[in-house]
């Protein structure tokens, strides 16, 4: 059984998520979705997330699978939701959610949010708050499984994005 492995990411991999973020990148287009397809992720913005310590990697047997941003009580646009958030204490923010084209379908993003849970009781949050394009039925279809509950619409880069949150207990 592969040994699946949630930390921090280095600098050294930046190449090696770029290339998994790029993948991600080219299957929304393929899927006629407008979501990232504004030059937003950039390498520049996974290397921010490095340094700041808030780049994430999912590895199964030391290979590289996927990649996230978690961040801690830290996404303005959260505050201009239309509708409503469950929960007004700490939460966390998890963006830029990627698996690797070559491990598609084998469950790793749910794991993905499994440990970002776990993530979050270490650090004493119950709250993650998440948001998605409309069209991305994967990643919905994900926070549906996952009991989150859908809050209302949020905006980045003048794009709507439906907003989910989960109350951990």
């Amino acid at each position: 059984m592969n040994q699946n492995n949630f930390r921090r990411a280095i600098k050294a991999e930046l190449p090696v998520i770029w290339e998994i973020l790029s993948g991600a990148i080219q299957r929304r287009k393929n899927d006629g979705s407008n979501q990232w397809q504004d030059g937003y992720p950039n390498p520049d913005v996974i290397l921010n997330d490095i340094e700041k310590g808030v780049g994430f990697v999912l590895t199964e047997s030391e290979i590289i699978v996927g990649y996230c941003a978690i961040l801690i009580n830290d996404e303005p646009e959260y505050e201009n939701i239309i509708g409503k958030w469950l929960t007004n204490e700490d939460f966390i923010v998890v963006h830029r959610i990627a698996i690797s084209e070559i491990f598609l379908g084998k469950g790793l993003a749910k794991i993905m949010m499994n440990f970002i849970e776990e993530f979050a009781l270490k650090n004493k949050i119950h709250s993650i708050k998440v948001d998605t394009n409309f069209d991305n039925f994967a990643m919905k279809a994900i926070f549906e499984k996952l009991n989150y509950v859908y809050c209302g619409e949020v905006f980045f880069r003048g794009s709507p994005r439906q907003a989910f949150e989960k109350y951990l207990k």
